[in-house]
Formats: structure tokens, C-alpha cells, sequence
């Protein structure tokens, strides 16, 4: 049997502008109900994929995102949070997406179809071995992430690809070939739906995971978040009043002082042992 796009297979419900706003919801949320065991299905992979970054990134390598329409978008979402949650700079995370930032709003016509343009949108980062490529696709046949992919592959680096649809084009591209089968959308070839979850799932276990193993999280706590807002002023300072038992004013001042939990920590810690 070839090569079957189950992303893009009929709905298993129909007439659905007939339906009731309670039994559409419903519904929805049955076929949401299998995102989470598809993912669960796809663990090893990812595991093999994260085990690989952190491996490399601890040398110095990057994760890049690569996809177009949604799966872009997604990539682009992930690499965003990196920074204000774990304190890294942007640079190690990136999100690309076909069409460039205008695709973030608008679709971009045509963008997806060039095979020549992942690569190139790549190198302007001057990516190297240690890099890692995860390529986004739920289709599994997007000519700009299979491209960026084989290309990144064949220079070296590190390549993953997440898709809807099994023995996919854009897995043989890739090194290791995350396929989460969530089955048909609930609106025909309506890939934001599922397949986009799934991927949001996906893309938060690998970043996650290796943020905490390259050690940016202690205990439960996002220790390096950057401190842009008033909420996450006080998220710190009720660390910091937990962690080392100081009165609330007395934390928040040092951790304005020194601009996250674990630099506030580690300075208190070292000036109370000198």
C-alpha cells in the first residue's frame, strides 16, 4: 500500500451546519479526546530526538522550527516562549516559517511549493553540524520543509520532522520521523484542528524537556523566566520568600536586584556563605 494522506481523508461526521451548537462542540472535543494517545504513541521518537539536541546544544547547537501555514505558526510560537520562560536568548530556538513574518497574518501564496527556499531562509543563520532542524508538516508533503530538511541533513546537522500521516515524504527526509497519527479532522483536511494540538504537544515536550536537561528549571520552577511582566514579578518573589525564607519586600527587591530567581538565589546564597 503507497503512501495514503489520512490527514486529508474524509471526516468521520457530516452535515455539520445541521448540527447543534452543543452536539458540534461535542463532537470537537471526542475527536480532541485522541490527540494526547497519539502523541503518547510517538514518545520514543521524541525522546531520541530530544536525547540528540541536548547533546548537541550543550556544544553549542541550535533547535530551528521549519514549516508553513500552521505548522510555521506553531514553530514560530514555540521559539517565541523560550526566551521569557527559561531566560535563553532567542538565538537558540528559532522559528521559520515560509513566507517569512508576513505568514504569521496573511497567507502567503505559493510560499510552501519552493524546495530551494528552506534551505536558503536556513542559512542566513549560518547553521551548522550541531544545529538541530525539526521540520513541521502535517500533510508530510510541504516541498519547502521536505527541502530544508534533506538539505540540512545532507550538511550534517541533526533533522526531525512532526507529521499527521505515516511513511510520509517529509519523514524519509528526515533522520528521525515523529509520526502522530491523530486520524481525519473534524472538518475535512482542516489540519489546524488536530494536527495543529498535536503538534503544539509535541513541540512543547521537546522544548520543554530540554530546558530542564540543559538546566534552566530547578525543582518545578522556571527559575531563568525573564521578568517582563507584574505577575511574573510576584510568581519570583513567592519563590524567592519559599526558597530562602526572606519577607516578601525584602525578595522582591533581590530579585529586581538581580534580575531572575536563580541569579538572586545563587548571590544571597554566596554572600550568606562568605
Amino acid at each position: 500500500m503507497g503512501f495514503v494522506k489520512i490527514s486529508e481523508q474524509e471526516s468521520l461526521y457530516n452535515d455539520l451546519e445541521k448540527k447543534s451548537v452543543h452536539d458540534l462542540l461535542t463532537e470537537i472535543n471526542r475527536e480532541d479526546h485522541k490527540v494526547a494517545d497519539a502523541v503518547q504513541r510517538a514518545i520514543p521518537q521524541i525522546e531520541k530526538l530530544v536525547k540528540g539536541i541536548v547533546e548537541r546544544m550543550k556544544k553549542g547547537g541550535r533547535i530551528f522550527y521549519v514549516g508553513a501555514g500552521t505548522s510555521g505558526r506553531l514553530g514560530v510560537l514555540d521559539a517565541s516562549e523560550i526566551p521569557p520562560t527559561f531566560g535563553m536568548s532567542p538565538g537558540w530556538i528559532i522559528g521559520i516559517i515560509a513566507g517569512g513574518d508576513t505568514a504569521l497574518r496573511n497567507a502567503v501564496e505559493n510560499a510552501e511549493d519552493d524546495t530551494q527556499q528552506g534551505w536558503k531562509d536556513l542559512m542566513e543563520y549560518k547553521i551548522t553540524p550541531l544545529d538541530t532542524v525539526i521540520g513541521i508538516a502535517a500533510s508530510g508533503t510541504t516541498p519547502y520543509v521536505i527541502g530544508a530538511l534533506r538539505d540540512a541533513r545532507a550538511h550534517g546537522c541533526l533533522t526531525a520532522a512532526i507529521t499527521s500521516n505515516p511513511g510520509a515524504p517529509v519523514s524519509e527526509a528526515a533522520e528521525i520521523a515523529i509520526e502522530m497519527i491523530v486520524g481525519p479532522e473534524y472538518v475535512t483536511g482542516s489540519s489546524r484542528m488536530k494536527s495543529g494540538t498535536g503538534q503544539k504537544l509535541i513541540c512543547n515536550m521537546i522544548s520543554t524537556s530540554v530546558m530542564i536537561q540543559m538546566g534552566r528549571v530547578k525543582g518545578n520552577k522556571m527559575v531563568n523566566m525573564q521578568l517582563t511582566n507584574l505577575k511574573l514579578v510576584d510568581r519570583g518573589t513567592r519563590w524567592l520568600v519559599e526558597e530562602l525564607k526572606l519577607p516578601y519586600d525584602e525578595a522582591k527587591r533581590l530579585l529586581l536586584l538581580h534580575g531572575s530567581v536563580k541569579k538572586a538565589v545563587d548571590a544571597y546564597r554566596g554572600n550568606s556563605d562568605s
